[in-house]
C-alpha cells in the first residue's frame, strides 16, 4: 500500500484492502475516508467490509463515494465535514488516490488556501491538480479546447478489449501515437475465474501487471476518465487534465452493481455468500464447494445484459461435479435462481446443458431475481414475475450461494453524450463505429450491439475496430464487420465443456470442425481448449496484436 502524505492532517492512497488495515492502525491513523463507490472493480473490496476490518481496531471509517472523476463541489464539501468531524490523522482513499486529492483541493480551494499551496502539496504527493486549478479558474468548468496531451488514438479502457485493439491498431500502423487510459495497476483474465471458483486454476494465473502487458510504443496514462466532451475531442481524466484526440475508442467494461441487491454488500466473502465475479472471492465459492456436505446451494443469474450468460450456471455445475465426485451430492438441493425464462439464450445447446441438470438433480427457477440477502440468516429473496401472474416475492433458506450481480454500464458512461437510452455506448452493430459521433468506436462489454459479453468477443471486435479506424485515417469509409460472434465455454463437468458459439440472432459460429468439436455435446476436446490453449492464447496472442482466427470480415455495402 503507498501511502502519500498531504497535509499533517490529511494522507491519501490508492484502494485499501483488508489487509492493509493493519498496517494503518501501525501508522497512527485515526480514521479512514472511501471516496470510491461500492462496485468499480473486480478486485475491489466494499466498504463495508473496510469499515468492519477497521472498527475491529479502533479505526472509525467514512463513506464519501464520489463517481470516477465527477467531483462535485458537493462532494468537496462532504468531505470537507468527514475531515472536520473525523479524528486526526486521516487516510482517504479511492482507486488511485487521485478523488481524494482532488476533494482536498476544491476543499481547501473554497476554504481561500492559495492555489500555489495547494499545487505545491498535492504535487509533493504525486499528485498533478493543476486541470483542477484550470477549473476553479474557470469558475467550476474544465474547459477542453486546449488539452494536457493529445493523440492520434485514445483508447479508454485496458482490459480485453483496449490492449487487443491498440496492439491491432499498432501492428497495421506504427507511426500512430496511441495512449491507453487506465487506472489498474493489474490486468485480469476474467474468464479463468469460473475455474478458480471450481478448483481448477489459482487466483495468481488470472492476473497479470498492466504495465507488462501494454504495447510497446504505446502510452499508458495511469489515471480515470471523468466525462467526455466529444464535440472538443476532449476526454476529462481524475484530477481535471484534459486529453485531446483525433480518434477515440471506448472499451472500459461495465459495472458490477453489487448495490442493486439489499444486504449482499454485507455479506459478501462470508456467511456462505460468494461470487466468481471478484478475484478475490472466487477462491471463497471453492472453499465453500469443498466444505459442503450437506444443505441447499442457491446460483443466481439476474436479468440481462451480463457477462458471459452463461457464467452463473457454470458455477452451478462445476460444484455440482465436485460433490459428484465426493459421494456427497444426494445430501445436497441444488437450486438455480433465474431472473430469465430460459436456461440459455441459444436453444441448439440447451440439451445438452439439460442432461446435466438431471444428472446434478438442479432445480431451475425462472423469473426469479434477487433483490435482498441476509447473511445472516442465510435466507436470500427473490421477486418472482412469471408471465400473465401478479409478481409475488419469495424467500429461501441456503446453506451456500453462489451470486451473479446485476450489471450495468459504468456511472461516467451512462452520463456521457456517447450512451444510447439505458446507458450503453450507441454504435453501429456492424461497424463498431458510434451512431452520433464519427470519429468515436467502442467495443466490449459497454457498447449496446445485441451480443454476448465474452472476451471471445472482444477478441473478434478489436480487429473490426482497427481496420476501420486505420480506413477512416486514409479517407475511407468502414471497410470491415463484425458479425455479433460470442464464446462461452460452458464447463459442465470437470474435463468436459460445451463450447457454445454463435453470432447476432443466435447463428452457430463454430470455430472447428464438427469431428473436432462438436459444441452442441459436450466434449473434452473444448475443455482442452478451455484449461490449455485458451489462457496462452488470450495473453501471447490477442493482446499482441496476432489476430488467430479473428480476421474481420468485409463490410458489405448495400447497392445503391
Amino acid at each position: 500500500m503507498e501511502i502519500r502524505k498531504i497535509s499533517g492532517a490529511l494522507s491519501v492512497s490508492p484502494q485499501v484492502t483488508l489487509a492493509d488495515i493493519p498496517a494503518i492502525k501501525a501508522a497512527g491513523f485515526r480514521a479512514i475516508i472511501c471516496n470510491r463507490p461500492d462496485g468499480e472493480g473486480s478486485d475491489q473490496p466494499t466498504f463495508e467490509e473496510i469499515e468492519a476490518a477497521a472498527e475491529k481496531l479502533g479505526i472509525e471509517a467514512r463513506y464519501v463515494p464520489v463517481q470516477t472523476g465527477l467531483v462535485r463541489d458537493e462532494d468537496a464539501q462532504a468531505f470537507g465535514q468527514a475531515l472536520t468531524e473525523l479524528p486526526g490523522p486521516i487516510l482517504a482513499y479511492c482507486r488511485t488516490g487521485t478523488r481524494s486529492a482532488t476533494l482536498w483541493s476544491l476543499h481547501e480551494a473554497a476554504q481561500g488556501r492559495p492555489l500555489p499551496d495547494i499545487l505545491t502539496a498535492t504535487k509533493a504527493a504525486g499528485y498533478d491538480m493543476s486541470g483542477v486549478a484550470r477549473r476553479i479558474a474557470n469558475g467550476g468548468k474544465t474547459p477542453t479546447d486546449t488539452g494536457d496531451a493529445s493523440f492520434d488514438v485514445v483508447i479508454v479502457g485496458g482490459g480485453a478489449g483496449g490492449i487487443a485493439t491498440a496492439a491491432s491498431l499498432h501492428a497495421r500502423k506504427s507511426d500512430l501515437s496511441i495512449a491507453i487510459i487506465d487506472p489498474s495497476d493489474v490486468h485480469y483474465y476474467q474468464p479463468g475465474w469460473t475455474l478458480v471458483g471450481g478448483g481448477v486454476f489459482t487466483p495468481e494465473q488470472t492476473a497479470k501487471t498492466m504495465g507488462a502487458l501494454i504495447p510497446r510504443g504505446v502510452k499508458w496514462i495511469k489515471a480515470a476518465v471523468a466525462a467526455f466532451e466529444p464535440q472538443n475531442n476532449a476526454v476529462i481524466l481524475d484530477g481535471c487534465r484534459v486529453v485531446k484526440y483525433d480518434r477515440l475508442v471506448v472499451t472500459p467494461g461495465l459495472k458490477l452493481d453489487w448495490g442493486a441487491v439489499e444486504g449482499l454488500e454485507e455479506t459478501l466473502g462470508r456467511n456462505g455468500v460468494t461470487t466468481n465475479y471478484r478475484y478475490d472471492l472466487a477462491p471463497y465459492t471453492w472453499q465453500l464447494v469443498e466444505g459442503l456436505k450437506a444443505g441447499r446451494a442457491l446460483f443466481t443469474q439476474p436479468p440481462m445484459p451480463i457477462k458471459c450468460a452463461g457464467a452463473p450456471q457454470k458455477a452451478m455445475y462445476l460444484s455440482g461435479d465436485a460433490w459428484v465426485r465426493r459421494g456427497v451430492l444426494k445430501d445436497i438441493d441444488i437450486q438455480f435462481m433465474n431472473a430469465g425464462g430460459v436456461l440459455f439464450g441459444v436453444n441448439d445447446y440447451v440439451p445438452a446443458l439439460m442432461e446435466y441438470v438431471k444428472k446434478y438433480d438442479a432445480t431451475l427457477n425462472f423469473f426469479h431475481n434477487l433483490v435482498a440477502v441476509d447473511g445472516a440468516a442465510k435466507t436470500a429473496t427473490f421477486k418472482v414475475a412469471k408471465p400473465n401472474e401478479q409478481p409475488e416475492q419469495v424467500t429461501v433458506e441456503f446453506d451456500m450461494m453462489h451470486v451473479c450481480p446485476p450489471q450495468v454500464a459504468p456511472d461516467f458512461i451512462r452520463v456521457s453524450p456517447l450512451a444510447d437510452a439505458v446507458g450503453w455506448v450507441d454504435v453501429d452493430q456492424a461497424t463498431l463505429r458510434h451512431k452520433s459521433y464519427d470519429n468515436i468506436w467502442s467495443l466490449g462489454d459497454v457498447m449496446n450491439a445485441p451480443n454476448a459479453k465474452t472476451a471471445a468477443a472482444a477478441r473478434k471486435q478489436a480487429p473490426v475496430v482497427a481496420d476501420n479506424i486505420v480506413a477512416d485515417i486514409q479517407g475511407r469509409g468502414p471497410v470491415a464487420a463484425y458479425d455479433g460472434y460470442g464464446s462461452c465455454p460452458l464447463t459442465v463437468e470437470r474435463g468436459k465443456i460445451v463450447l457454445a458459439e454463435f453470432g447476432y440472432g443466435g447463428v452457430l459460429k463454430p470455430s472447428f470442425p464438427k469431428l473436432l468439436i462438436d459444441g452442441t455435446k459436450p466434449s473434452r476436446a473444448a475443455w482442452f481448449l478451455k484449461e490449455k490453449l485458451l489462457p496462452p492464447v488470450y495473453w501471447s496472442a490477442m493482446l499482441k496484436g496476432k489476430e488467430w482466427m479473428a480476421k474481420p470480415e468485409p463490410l458489405k455495402v448495400a447497392a445503391e
